[in-house]
């Protein structure tokens, strides 16, 4: 497992940390022997992380899991593929997977494409973007044009704002004027809520990724009625309420993930050494079941997830459209 312990960033060491906790945990619950966990410190630069890396291939690593940032999985896959081994990597920058490295992660092309086309089946047409520019945002755009295009709904705007500004009163205006009936809003937090408060009570319908699920959020009162696509939130309650316990602490995010990854790892070490996680077996159409739900990895390195569909309400968040618990079609 390579994570970065020494990042200089004190909360991005706290998530390596939590991660690590979160993995060990999933050591525990697995009650599989023969699996052994070898931490490594990503470090601050490619260069540390393909060097742990061939520390992690000299001790007999058969699978790598992590690292957490895109540059340091580009420096890591071509030492991993040297030797037929695969990367299951946290980030979410779906141009570092594929050719031997699965993106364990949270994307937003998937809850992008999940939020418009529920809203797209439920009636809505004319959709427009709120998007923040940066590289999140281009990532969003991406899908969210591709998905309009596949579900034969009309973009009426693409509204670009800078993440670090306070004014987003222009924003808020053309997405009034724009005629969608449904907007799209990639971004979370309190620039999320300045936004759904400047569209006014009487706003179309609000759609939103996974950013909007934020404990902070869970009762916004200008974003009531809001739907956003994200993991289930009781699907890993369980989990939460076990590192608790272990642990004394809230579990962050992306600490499933980490969890997911060792449960993934314990379920295909039946086989001969070496020739177990192979891309047959971590391409299963099938997928897995994890803590946040069901995941699957795709050839180009991606991860599908069941997402489900979420409303803001005045109680807090409620599920409108539940998760997929599989993925195979109704009926099969």
């Amino acid at each position: 497992m390579l994570l970065p312990f020494s990042n200089g960033s004190a909360a991005t060491r706290n998530l390596a940390k939590a991660m690590l906790n979160a993995a060990q945990l999933a050591m525990f619950d697995a009650h599989n022997p023969d699996i052994l966990l070898l931490p490594e410190n990503e470090g601050a630069t490619p260069a540390e992380a393909a060097s742990a890396a061939r520390t992690l291939l000299s001790e007999g690593a058969e699978v790598i899991i992590g690292p957490l940032f895109a540059q340091s999985v580009t420096a890591v896959a071509p030492v991993a593929r040297d030797r037929g081994v695969p990367v299951i990597a946290f980030s979410t920058d779906r141009a570092v997977g594929g050719d031997g490295v699965f993106l364990l992660s949270y994307q937003p092309e998937t809850e992008v494409k999940r939020v418009v086309s529920y809203a797209a089946a439920h009636g809505h047409s004319n959709f427009t973007g709120v998007i923040p520019r940066n590289a999140y945002g281009d990532r969003v755009l991406g899908a969210f044009k591709a998905v309009a295009a596949a579900d034969k709904v009309t973009v009426r705007a693409v509204l670009r704002f800078d993440p670090g500004t306070t004014d987003l009163s222009q924003t808020a205006s053309a997405a009034s004027a724009s005629g969608a009936d449904a907007i799209l809003i990639a971004q979370g937090g309190t620039q999320l809520a300045a936004l759904a408060a400047l569209l006014g009570p009487t706003h179309p319908q609000l759609l939103g990724t996974g950013l909007w699920a934020e404990r902070s959020l869970a009762r916004e009162a200008s974003l009531s009625g809001g739907w956003f696509a994200a993991p289930p939130p009781r699907a890993d309650a369980n989990f939460d309420g076990h590192y608790r316990a272990i642990f004394g602490t809230e579990a962050p995010q992306l600490a499933p993930l980490a969890y997911d990854a060792i449960s993934l790892i314990a379920a295909l070490t039946s086989g001969k050494p070496y020739h177990r996680f192979t891309d047959a077996a971590l391409l299963d159409p099938n997928g897995f079941s994890g803590v946040s739900g069901v995941f699957r990895f795709n050839a180009d390195g991606s991860c599908d997830r069941g997402l489900a569909i979420l409303a803001v309400t005045p109680e807090g968040f409620r599920i409108v459209d539940p998760a997929p618990r599989s993925f195979q079609a109704p009926g099969s």
